[in-house]
């Protein structure tokens, strides 16, 4: 599902409640953190719920690096974030993760207005966390 799709789907969707519970239902699908990687060396700070981030380098068909992204929460709400954040960056190369313009995809679904400043700050942590891991990668392979 490309985040076009997302914009459309939440489009479709009148209520902010609906999208709420739209929200809850794309954490449901997110690729499961295995228990070691609950770890401290997973957890995004600044989130006020708890929030896990891996990354892993891989190649996509012409062989170019890519980063794979699996997150997790303990809330529910974030967990469907976590879900949105991985379809906008996952599986894509350092640099087109580094010019993805996060605030205005997240302005198209209506998020910046109807999340708490706390869990927007989550959010932009989240973001963070995944830029700082797109450069790493870039410089990894430009070594």
């Amino acid at each position: 599902m490309s985040i076009q799709d997302l914009v459309d789907d939440f489009e479709f969707l009148d209520e902010w409640e609906d999208r709420y519970r739209y929200v809850i239902e794309l954490g449901k699908e997110l690729e499961p953190l295995s228990e070691a990687e609950h770890s401290p060396e997973n957890k995004v700070e600044g989130c006020v719920s708890q929030v896990w981030l891996v990354s892993e380098t891989r190649q996509n068909a012409s062989g170019a690096p890519i980063i794979h992204f699996r997150g997790d929460s303990d809330a529910h709400i974030v967990r469907g974030l976590v879900a949105i954040l991985m379809r906008l960056y996952s599986d894509k190369t350092p640099k087109e993760i580094l010019d993805i313009d996060a605030r205005a995809v997240f302005t198209s679904l209506g998020l910046d207005e109807h999340l708490t400043p706390q869990r927007s700050n989550g959010l932009y942590s989240m973001v963070g966390r995944i830029q700082a891991d797109a450069k790493a990668a870039a410089e990894a392979a430009s070594a």
